[in-house]
């Protein structure tokens, strides 16, 4: 129904974003040596904090996605839109509240000394666990949420009329078709940290393949092992990749008519409560510290702040624009490469991409006046793999279910997108765009080797504020930061809020 070409040149910027970028880097890097003893400490505790931290994750978020599925209540709207805070929030700002929750002098360990209980440390192993659990749980909610929300009415109407298990005929098939995929992204996240465990993991034994990039890059300016890295990461990537789609079923059912669902057998509110309860205390009692810590300094931003606010709004929708446009060009073009290229950035290093960009583009232009150029368009494709992961199964139910009609009909590209597929993938199209914007808002790595004062964005105006110890300042910059990103993924996020009468 749709031509092809729009896809394939989506798949050839994010290659050349991705491979490009490190073989650039690869290509300016002097080779003399390859992984040392601490290279291979940093793999083995990056492959078992992104396991740990993984499963932790979408272990969690089933019984609170089931929930929010199933019940209805006053708020559900907005609870579903700041569950999603703790993804968005740039990783520095969200460490701050955290800290206020489980560091040294935080509530948890006050409570503990209280009452005569050893206290709790939130640095090694365990406190980069626990802080990606806090930024994943959210996602892998939604993620699974989306799935529980595309069964059609007509499926929980038969299950009802043959008076046949929910759980074993619905729900079971839907999470061994979606768990794999969560798995996966949530996994290449955490293979990917850099921010969480400079600040939290407590030294060289806590060390992530990101973070030993980033040192060979900024400290050693060694292009050769950070790009032998960046391989090593790429690789690790793609055994994960494999795994999960040799591991995924897909759900052979059919589609339905969009009626509304409506459920017969509910059983008693009190775990879905519970679930939902304790999910949002741990995730937005931090995102509260973080509006107590911040609200004091308002006053005292000074004007380059509320500019470089501008900035980062600029960038962020130009970001989510280019960012839909590249995923549901590939979620159109039904190749099998469209699930390798998707993950390609999840794989892809930020800053070896900020750097490879540096090295591209040093020699013809000044990179500092193609800082918010090159920010937007890194971000974007950094995005991808969330945004498709979104839209890519709900483009295939439309292709599956009215393709054939629509050719039958003689529906042209433009027509069959205006008038079947943008209606029926509304919801996850609104996600996506919420959720690249909101991305865009809060990156600090690209726009952190390219920028300078002018090109100042927030995220950057915060940690250079940081940097010359106006935490106050500081803080209520990223109060504002948090509020301009669920702003701006709350008004693209409209079309993807759940609304059935469940």
């Amino acid at each position: 129904m749709t031509p092809r070409w729009p896809g394939i040149l989506a798949g050839l910027l994010v290659l050349a974003l991705t491979i490009g970028t490190l073989a650039a880097v690869g290509w300016r890097a002097e080779w003399d040596g390859g992984l040392g003893a601490a290279d291979w400490a940093a793999i083995r505790f990056t492959i078992l904090q992104a396991l740990a931290s993984a499963a932790i994750s979408v272990t969690l978020a089933i019984p609170v996605a089931r929930a929010l599925a199933r019940r209805q209540f006053k708020g559900r709207g907005a609870l579903i839109t700041l569950l999603g805070a703790p993804f968005l929030l740039p990783v520095i700002v969200a460490v701050i509240g955290l800290l206020a929750i489980f560091g040294r002098g935080g509530l948890l360990n006050d409570a503990l000394s209280a009452v005569g209980l050893p206290t709790f440390t939130i640095y090694g192993f365990h406190g980069v666990v626990l802080a990606h659990v806090f930024f994943n749980l959210p996602l892998a909610t939604r993620l699974i949420l989306q799935g529980w929300l595309a069964i059609p009415a007509e499926r929980f109407r038969l299950a009802a009329t043959l008076n046949a298990s929910i759980w074993q005929m619905l729900e079971r098939p839907m999470l061994r078709s979606t768990l794999p995929g969560a798995l996966l992204v949530i996994f290449l996240i955490c293979l990917t940290s850099f921010a969480v465990a400079l600040t939290l993991g407590g030294g060289p034994r806590a060390t992530t393949v990101e973070l030993a990039i980033y040192q060979a890059l900024r400290f050693d300016f060694d292009l050769g092992r950070a790009a032998l890295l960046a391989g090593v990461q790429f690789s690790l990537c793609a055994v994960a990749a494999f795994i999960a789609w040799k591991i995924t079923k897909p759900d052979m059912l059919s589609g339905g008519m969009d009626r509304v669902i409506q459920r017969w057998n509910l059983p008693a509110p009190g775990w879905d409560i519970a679930a939902i309860s304790a999910a949002a205390a741990f995730l937005l009692l931090p995102l509260g510290m973080i509006a107590v810590r911040g609200v004091p300094g308002l006053m005292d931003m000074p004007p380059s702040v509320w500019q470089a606010a501008i900035r980062s709004i600029i960038v962020a929708t130009i970001s989510s624009a280019l960012c839909i446009t590249l995923s549901l060009s590939l979620a159109l073009w039904q190749s099998r490469l469209v699930s390798i290229i998707g993950a390609l950035p999840l794989a892809a290093s930020g800053l070896v991409v900020g750097t490879g960009a540096f090295v591209i583009v040093y020699p013809f232009v000044n990179p500092a006046k193609l800082a918010l150029v090159v920010t937007a368009l890194v971000n974007a494709t950094l995005a991808l793999p969330f945004v498709l992961r979104s839209i890519g199964p709900a483009v295939a139910d439309v292709q599956r279910d009215f393709g054939r009609l629509g050719a039958t009909l003689g529906l042209g590209p433009v027509a069959w997108l205006r008038i079947v597929m943008l209606p029926r993938i509304r919801r996850p199209l609104g996600f996506g765009a919420g959720l690249a914007a909101a991305l865009s808002m809060g990156d600090l790595g690209v726009i952190a080797l390219f920028a300078g004062q002018a090109q100042e964005t927030l995220p950057l105006a915060m940690f250079r504020l940081m940097g010359a110890y106006q935490m106050q300042a500081a803080a209520a910059a990223g109060l504002l930061l948090l509020t301009l990103s669920l702003a701006m993924f709350w008004i693209c996020d409209q079309g993807g809020r759940a609304n059935a009468d469940m």
